[in-house]
């Protein structure tokens, strides 16, 4: 993760993880919070999903990045698209809006997620490793091994 973008996506995706930890965790006391959950075990479920694939989208994983994105649109797209609908029929009370602006950012965050691992060129094409890279992209000590490798010297008996 060298660019900044990465960086930012995944701090807002562990912040939205937090925010949702802690909107289930007062759900399930019985606590009123800014969203209410669909779906409590789904959501508990979707809680473990998260966690898992947003530290392999940290590790530049393609398939962590999907595995988020469809899991989030099964959970939250219906109930946005409902939401938006009473929306544009004005039949939404005020208590929902919150829930409305919720399932968005929860929607939008795995896209972003997803094109800025598919938009990454570095991701396959030039892996880096500090630990070896001094010694196989350094072409002056590939020309040093090579030229004491041609002027060996041994006595044969």
């Amino acid at each position: 993760m060298k660019n900044f973008s990465s960086w930012l996506i995944a701090m807002f995706a562990f912040m939205f993880w937090g925010f949702r930890l802690v909107g289930t965790t007062l759900s399930s006391i019985g606590i009123d919070f800014m969203f209410v959950p669909n779906n409590m075990t789904m959501e508990i479920a979707l809680l473990f999903i998260t966690f898992i694939c947003i530290c392999f989208m940290m590790k530049r994983k393609l398939l962590a990045a999907v595995i988020y994105l469809i899991a989030h649109f099964m959970y939250y797209g219906p109930t946005f698209v409902t939401h938006f609908m009473q929306l544009l029929d004005n039949t939404l009370d005020t208590t929902l809006y919150m829930s409305i602006l919720f399932e968005f950012f929860a929607l939008v965050l795995p896209i972003a997620a997803l094109f800025d691992i598919l938009l990454d060129k570095n991701r396959k094409a030039h892996p880096t490793d500090k630990k070896t890279d001094w010694f196989y992209k350094n072409k002056d000590y590939d020309r040093k091994l090579d030229e004491r490798a041609d002027k060996n010297n041994y006595r044969t008996l």
